[in-house]
């Protein structure tokens, strides 16, 4: 299911895109690039409000505490607040963070506003493994590739579109995106003012 209808705002002229996939799955190079491609597109990076917390964060682990699992839930709840904002403020919002398991259905219903795109990104552990490698951050820490993967492919509920990016350029990916949605032109940057590629860099 692409397109989730039960929400407060139907509004056809713009429009909210949720990116996930575990760590080093490329969510933030393609929110980035699909941002870009959208009319008055915004990218917004779930993992920026975990780092707000500067004192008495606790880090979501494998055997989470339950404060940890109150932190998660209130990034999620700032994130789709946040996406709800500039949605009614006229924006083509791209949303992207790690929501995987049970928490993907919450997200959703957290964001009132629709329509709304669910991307979930699903290279392979080994591409995975590739990238992780070649990043000057570590994002794995106590977790593991295929820890969190099985939890992605076991636990995750089949929302929205599923792509197996793992032979794409993130390029390739946000084309294929676009393809499958097929936006209206009035959701689109016109072509002679797209913003030049900003990198390649997978994160």
């Amino acid at each position: 299911m692409m397109l989730h209808e039960n929400a407060n705002l139907h509004t056809p002229d713009r429009c909210i895109f949720l990116v996930t996939g575990i760590m080093a799955s490329g969510k933030s190079t393609v929110a980035q690039l699909l941002a870009e491609k959208l009319n008055r597109g915004v990218h917004l990076r779930g993992d920026s409000f975990r780092r707000m917390i500067v004192n008495g964060r606790e880090e979501f682990m494998p055997e989470p505490s339950e404060e940890a699992i109150r932190q998660l839930q209130l990034r999620y709840k700032i994130a789709a607040s946040t996406a709800d904002t500039f949605f009614e403020e006229g924006f083509n919002v791209v949303v992207q963070d790690v929501v995987i398991g049970p928490l993907l259905s919450e997200f959703v219903e957290m964001i009132r506003n629709r329509p709304l795109y669910v991307v979930v990104l699903t290279p392979n552990e080994k591409v995975i493994e590739e990238r992780e490698a070649s990043r000057s951050k570590t994002g794995y820490g106590a977790w593991t590739i295929p820890h969190l993967n099985q939890i992605l492919q076991t636990e995750t509920p089949k929302l929205g579109m599923w792509i197996d990016s793992s032979e794409q350029t993130p390029q390739e990916t946000v084309q294929e995106i676009l393809r499958l949605v097929d936006l209206p032109l009035s959701m689109k940057k016109p072509k002679s003012d797209e913003i030049p590629n900003s990198g390649n860099q997978i994160v």
